[in-house]
C-alpha cells in the first residue's frame, strides 16, 4: 500500500463506509420486519400492489460509493509516469576523421551523423543542457552544454574532417566540459550537479595515441571509458557505418574503413553505458530518438488522484439527483 499511495491511512475510512453500509442494510431488514409485524398484508397488497423495486436503493448506494471513492482519492494513489527531465546534461561527441567522407551511407557518413545529430538536438526535451565535442587527431569543445539548442545545430553544421582518431581524447574532453558545466551548476543551486551522459558517434577504431596494449594506454579510449565510469558518467557509443566502406586517400587507390564494433562495444562497457550500431542514417536517428526518451524523460510516481475526485464528485451528483427524482427529496 506504501508504494501505491501517498497517504495510505486515509483508506481506514474505508471502514467507516462500510458500517454506513451494513447500517443501511440493517435499517432496511428491520423497516421489513415492522412491516410485516404491524400490517395486515391482504390489506397492504390492495392499497400499495406495486411496491418499489430494487431502484429505490441507487441514491444510497451511489452516495456510499462516492465516499468509498473519496476515500481513495485523499489516500493520494500514484503511477509511474514517464515525465520530461529539468535536469541533465548530455555531450555528443561527433567523430570527424577522413573515414567519415566514405559514401557507403548517403550522401556521406559525416552528411548523414550531421543531419542525425540535428534532428537528435531538436528531440531533446527543453530541460536538458546539451553540448558538443569534435575529434579527428584532436579534441575540440566545440558548444558547452546549454539549453539553447541553435549554437549546437550552427556547429554541427560546421564540422569539416581531419586526419587520425583520437577517442581517447575525445572522452576526456567531454569529461572536462561536463565537470566545468557541473561546477557552475553546483555553485548556483542547493540541488548538486545534474546527471550527465556522454553519446560518443565514431565510425572507425581509435588510431591516437597508437600501441599495442589499447587497454594500457594512459590517453586512450578504454582508460577515458574507465575515468567516465569514476565520475558516474555513462558512455552511449553508436557505431556507425559498414563494413565495406572505402575512402580515396590517394588518386586511384580507395582505402577500406570500416567499423570497428568491438571497440565501441568496449568503451561503453567499461563506463556503464549502451552500445548501438547503426548502418544509415535512418538507423542513426532511430538510435539517437531512443537515446533522446532515454536522457530526456525518467520514471517517476506522480499523484493519479484527479480521476478518483471527478468519479466520486459524478457518484455524489447520481446519488442526490436520484433520491431528488424518485423521492423528492435528499436521500
Amino acid at each position: 500500500m506504501a508504494g501505491v499511495f501517498a497517504y495510505p491511512w486515509w483508506l481506514l475510512l474505508l471502514l467507516v463506509v462500510v458500517g454506513l453500509a451494513a447500517g443501511y442494510g440493517w435499517l432496511l431488514r428491520r423497516r421489513r420486519r415492522d412491516t410485516v409485524a404491524f400490517t395486515n398484508l391482504e390489506l397492504l397488497d390492495r392499497i400499495a400492489p406495486n411496491r418499489p423495486g430494487w431502484w429505490r436503493h441507487v441514491p444510497a448506494v451511489a452516495l456510499l460509493a462516492s465516499l468509498a471513492v473519496l476515500t481513495v482519492a485523499l489516500a493520494g494513489p500514484q503511477a509511474e509516469a514517464k515525465v520530461p527531465r529539468n535536469r541533465a546534461t548530455v555531450v555528443l561527441v561527433i567523430d570527424v576523421s577522413l573515414s567519415m567522407k566514405a559514401t557507403d551511407v548517403q550522401p556521406s557518413r559525416l552528411a548523414a551523423a550531421q543531419a542525425a545529430a540535428k534532428a537528435f538536438a531538436d528531440q531533446l526535451t527543453p530541460g536538458v543542457n546539451l553540448g558538443l565535442v569534435s575529434f579527428a587527431g584532436t579534441a575540440a569543445v566545440l558548444v558547452s552544454p546549454t539549453v539553447d539548442r541553435a549554437p549546437v545545430k550552427r556547429a554541427i553544421d560546421n564540422l569539416r574532417l581531419s586526419e587520425a582518431t583520437a577517442t581517447g581524447e575525445a572522452i576526456f574532453a567531454a569529461l572536462q566540459s561536463i565537470d566545468s558545466f557541473s561546477q557552475s551548476v553546483a555553485a548556483s543551486s542547493d540541488e548538486g550537479p545534474p546527471p550527465a551522459r556522454i553519446v560518443l558517434m565514431s565510425d572507425g577504431a581509435q588510431t591516437l595515441p597508437g600501441g599495442d596494449r589499447p587497454e594500457e594506454l594512459p590517453r586512450g579510449s578504454f582508460t577515458a571509458a574507465r575515468a567516465a565510469a569514476e565520475q558516474k558518467v555513462p558512455i552511449s557509443t553508436i557505431s556507425f557505418g559498414t563494413a565495406y566502406g572505402t575512402i580515396e586517400i590517394n588518386p586511384g587507390e580507395r582505402t577500406p574503413v570500416s567499423v570497428d564494433d568491438a571497440a565501441m562495444r568496449r568503451i561503453a562497457e567499461l563506463s556503464g553505458g549502451q552500445f548501438f550500431t547503426a548502418a544509415s542514417e535512418a538507423e542513426l536517428r532511430q538510435v539517437y530518438a531512443e537515446l533522446g526518451e532515454q536522457i530526456g524523460y525518467e520514471i517517476r510516481r506522480v499523484d493519479v488522484s484527479r480521476p478518483w475526485l471527478v468519479a466520486a464528485a459524478l457518484l455524489m451528483v447520481a446519488g442526490v439527483g436520484a433520491g431528488i427524482a424518485m423521492g423528492r427529496r435528499l436521500p
